[in-house]
């Protein structure tokens, strides 16, 4: 632990997708740490959404784990828009 964190602040490390590898310390005045992350990447395609599960590891510290997308997730994503037409 370094200097800089607090015996309250939780380390967390995320494992799988764009996040792999980031470690985060998320100060005790933040409350704690969230059960699901979610990280959505803007760019010039389709937006694309990542998941993470957090699994405590002790009381400051955490691993989020890349959720894995179900087939169920897949089928959300190709059911076309049902907005009205304005017709």
């Amino acid at each position: 632990m370094t200097s800089s964190t607090r015996v309250e602040d939780a380390v967390l490390l995320f494992v799988g997708g764009p996040l792999d590898g980031r470690v985060e310390v998320r100060e005790a005045r933040h409350g704690d740490p969230l059960p699901v992350v979610t990280h959505v990447h803007l760019h010039g395609g389709p937006k694309v959404v990542h998941r993470y599960d957090l699994q405590s590891l002790t009381g400051s510290a955490g691993v989020y784990h890349l959720r894995v997308r179900t087939s169920r997730d897949d089928d959300a994503a190709a059911e076309p828009s049902t907005a009205p037409d304005g017709a």
